[in-house]
Formats: structure tokens, C-alpha cells, sequence
């Protein structure tokens, strides 16, 4: 029979689980002290969680190992079922299919237009050129561009460069959205149209995890709120604050 810790992480991964991190650390080999100091998380189906923390917390080292950009100093990180320290190299495209990533800098192809752009990330799966043609702007007006799509991305505002970045993340519909400070380069304004966006993802099934600095968000929006601190998790609170480092 399994020991007790191998049912209870069968249990974490098999089930509601789509996120666990078992007793993690990551050490940088240039840094003293780990970016990730033994943590265990898990995000259930369907859930929207911040992760909040100062500057060199391990929020951005976090959304690395969750892509497999990383791979943990010890402990394990599974995602949607895999474990993600025994994918091999060939297996990394697949796994990574089945998230969508919002980055702070948008990282936008800049010779490509509105439509290329989302598209690209369809052609990468081979998505037939039928299908693609109605899966494009059916994104892009999701996230209010539908008249952009022939639009130069770099003449694009900041607010409609993060939408563009949105629709390309979740053009293959994705069963996790990863945003890494998403409204980081953004006024209020648009802050808070892209997280109403993010949030509308959430109520239709996707699970998002969401990196960010922003109390004003955190404290509005009243999600479940992972606080982290030189690589640990000091707080985790549904319908939580954000926690201010002093």
C-alpha cells in the first residue's frame, strides 16, 4: 500500500488540485539564501489567487517553476497532473499548451500586427488555418479589439497592448492563466479593465494566479491572497488584504 504522504499528494494532484507545490525550495546558485524556502501550495480548480510580497519574496522565481522555466532545488511542482521535474525537454511544448501567460512588459512580436500576434500562438499547435481564421477574432473581441486586428502593436496604447497580450494567452483556452504583474505598466484605468477581464476568464472556469504589488487591486477584488516573504508563505487568507512588508 502507498504511504500516507503519497495518498495525500495523489489527493492534492488528482482531484480538485491543478496547482501543488510540495515542500519546494529553489536556491540560485549566485544568491545565499533560497528564492524559494521549502513551500507548500496548492490552488484548487477553478481558483483566483494573488500572490502578494516585496521586492525578492520569490513571487516571480513562483511563475517560473509553475512554467517549468525553472526546475525545483528540491521538493516537486505539479501542474494540471504533471510533474514538472520529470518532464523531459520534448515534453515541455505540451505541458506548456495547457497554461496562458500575461507578462508585466506585454512581450509582444513588435513586426507583427494585432492579428499575428494572437494568431501566432495558434500556428505554434497547428491550429488549421480555417479554425484559426474564427478563433482570432472571436478572442480579439472578447478583450474589445475586434476593430485592431490589422493595428501595428507598437501604435497601440499600453491598456490595448496588455489586451492584445491577454487574447494570445488565451486563444488555445487555456486551463491556467498565469499573470506576472499584469497591470504593472499601466494607469488605473486600464489597471482595473484588465483585471475585470481577468476576473470574467476566472467565472468561466479558468484558473488564474496572479502576481502583483497593487494594494488597491488585492483589497477590491477580495480573492484568496498567498503572501510571501523572503521565500516563504507568511499568509494565506480567502477574501484576503493585501499585507503591506512594514
Amino acid at each position: 500500500m502507498a504511504d500516507k504522504k503519497t495518498i495525500m499528494r495523489n489527493r492534492f494532484v488528482d482531484e480538485n488540485g491543478i496547482i501543488f507545490l510540495d515542500n519546494v525550495s529553489m536556491n540560485y546558485p549566485e544568491q545565499g539564501a533560497p528564492a524559494i524556502d521549502n513551500i507548500t501550495l496548492r490552488v484548487d480548480r477553478g481558483e483566483f489567487v494573488f500572490i502578494t510580497g516585496d521586492s525578492g519574496s520569490g513571487k516571480s522565481t513562483m511563475i517560473k517553476l509553475l512554467l517549468r522555466e525553472l526546475v525545483a532545488t528540491s521538493g516537486n511542482v505539479y501542474v494540471n497532473g504533471y510533474n514538472t521535474k520529470k518532464l523531459r525537454h520534448g515534453q515541455i511544448p505540451k505541458f506548456r499548451r495547457s497554461l496562458g501567460v500575461v507578462f508585466q512588459d506585454f512581450r509582444l512580436l513588435k513586426d507583427r500586427n494585432v492579428y499575428e500576434n494572437v494568431a501566432f500562438a495558434q500556428r505554434i499547435i497547428e491550429v488549421p488555418g480555417a479554425q484559426m481564421r474564427r478563433n482570432v477574432p472571436s478572442i480579439l473581441s472578447m478583450v474589445g479589439l475586434a476593430g485592431k486586428y490589422k493595428s501595428d502593436v507598437r501604435k497601440l496604447s499600453g491598456g490595448e497592448q496588455q489586451r492584445v497580450a491577454l487574447a494570445r494567452a488565451l486563444i488555445n483556452k487555456p486551463s491556467i492563466l498565469l499573470a506576472d504583474e499584469p497591470t504593472g505598466n499601466l494607469d488605473p484605468n486600464n489597471s482595473w479593465e484588465i483585471m475585470s477581464m481577468i476576473e470574467e476568464i476566472n467565472e468561466m472556469g479558468t484558473t488564474v494566479v496572479v502576481v502583483t504589488h497593487s494594494p488597491e487591486i488585492v483589497n477590491a477584488m477580495k480573492k484568496r491572497v498567498v503572501t510571501m516573504r523572503k521565500g516563504i508563505i507568511v499568509s494565506d487568507e480567502e477574501e484576503g488584504l493585501y499585507i503591506n512588508e512594514d
